[in-house]
């Protein structure tokens, strides 16, 4: 009985992690991919026309704080307007899994 109850609540506790995870992949696919590529990389139309860093760089990951990045992603870029503001459109918790996500971005180095 006691190994079943384990077995349960290890499954609950894992299951919002992945569904929150896999509703921050789609979000970034509808609102951000088509910029800043499916890997961050930026390797993308927009992304070369627009000089979007590359965010899946070490460099770029450890200058860029969390805040900072939500920042971005609630009010825009004041570096390019064409990185439009999404606090009206995201809630704050679709804002910082997104912010979470974009903290698993990895250089291929």
């Amino acid at each position: 009985m006691t190994s079943r109850w384990c077995l349960l609540s290890t499954l609950l506790l894992c299951a919002p992690a992945v569904s929150h995870a896999e509703d921050a992949a789609a979000l970034w696919d509808k609102s951000c991919k088509n910029c800043h590529g499916p890997d961050g990389r930026a390797q993308t139309r927009m992304g070369q026309k627009e000089s979007i860093p590359d965010m899946s760089r070490a460099a770029w990951q450890k200058a860029e704080s969390d805040t900072e990045l939500r920042e971005v992603i609630a009010n825009g870029s004041s570096h390019n307007p064409k990185m439009k503001a999404y606090k009206d459109r995201l809630t704050p918790e679709q804002m910082d899994a997104l912010v979470r996500y974009i903290r698993t971005f990895k250089a291929k180095e």
